[in-house]
Formats: C-alpha cells, sequence, structure tokens
C-alpha cells in the first residue's frame, strides 16, 4: 500500500468503509478498549473531536481485544457504550487485531511508517508494562490500549503516542496540522 487512503475498513456495523473518504483531513487513529483502565481518554478524545471537527479532524476509533481482553463486546455494543457512556461522536469501527498474525493491515501500515511511540515515559507507562508481561511484544508492536496515530491531511503517518499519552496532551500537534 503506498498510502493510507488505499486501505478499506469496516465500520462498526460491518460495511465496508474506504479510508479515502477521509483524504484531505487531519487523522488521529487510536486502537480502543471499553473496559481499559485507560477507557476515561474517551472522554478528552471527544473534547479534541468536538474542538477540531469544525477544522478539519477526524478521530477514527478501532476497538481491540488483544490486551487483557479489554474489549470483550462486537463492535456495535462497543459504539453504542461510547456514544452512551462518553458522549462520542466521532466514528468507530468494528474490532481489529492490531498485533500479530491476523493484524488489521492498516495496523501494519501505521507501524512501519511510525515504529516507535513518542512520550509515555512515566508511572503510568511503567505499569503498563507491567500489565503486559506474558505478552510477547516485538519491535513496532502496539504495546497497550490507546495508542494513537496522528496522520496529516496529506495521507502522511507523522506521529505514534503511547497509550499513556493522554488526548490533551497532543492537541497543539494537531492544532499544527490542521491550521
Amino acid at each position: 500500500m503506498a498510502s493510507i487512503y488505499d486501505f478499506t475498513v469496516r465500520n462498526a456495523a460491518g460495511e465496508a468503509v474506504s479510508l479515502s473518504e477521509y483524504a484531505g483531513k487531519v487523522l488521529l487513529i487510536v486502537n480502543t478498549a471499553t473496559r481499559c483502565g485507560l477507557t476515561p481518554q474517551y472522554e478528552e478524545l471527544q473534547q479534541l473531536y468536538a474542538r477540531f471537527h469544525p477544522m478539519g479532524l477526524e478521530i477514527l476509533d478501532f476497538p481491540c481485544n488483544q490486551f487483557r481482553a479489554q474489549a470483550p463486546e462486537s463492535g456495535s455494543e462497543i459504539a453504542q457504550i461510547c456514544q452512551t457512556k462518553f458522549g462520542t461522536q466521532f466514528t468507530i469501527f468494528d474490532k481489529v487485531d492490531v498485533n500479530g498474525p491476523n493484524e488489521s493491515p492498516l495496523y501494519a501500515y501505521l507501524k512501519a511508517q511510525q515504529p516507535n511511540d513518542k512520550g509515555g515515559g512515566s508511572f503510568k507507562e511503567l505499569l503498563l508494562k507491567l500489565a503486559s508481561i506474558g505478552e510477547k511484544r516485538e519491535g513496532s508492536d502496539i504495546k497497550w490500549n490507546f495508542t494513537k496515530f496522528l496522520v496529516n491531511r496529506n495521507g502522511e503517518v507523522v506521529g505514534r503516542f503511547a497509550p499513556s499519552v493522554k488526548p490533551s496532551e497532543i492537541a497543539d500537534d494537531l492544532e499544527l496540522l490542521l491550521s
């Protein structure tokens, strides 16, 4: 794949969606889980969406059940939970694997473009590492729920943020890309 816009993914209802629909937008792509200690980040993601969507931001939420089975619901159930509990208005897609033999081709591409997390040198990051003991991770693998990829208006993956980096901490990066 030459571009992020070449990928087709499934929405929470299981329908095919071409990422070419997002050409010209700034994208924040996040793997999420509804039962994770980081799940409150949904609130900050929604705040970013409300603030920056009129300027061209789209948040693409890909639930993932690979980290301690913290997203056991179906894609449509996850969308309903997030809309009800956190008031999310951004797009929630169907569940994906972000690592391993069944990983989403989109996530393979994202990791190839940005193999390392920015941020995350905190105590929370240490706790995440401890939580994932026994789960094999290699090189550019996603370490946990709520890893965030930032894509500019040209479809270039320009950033990757550790799970413990709060969405509000990337507001300045978003503002630069959207201006």
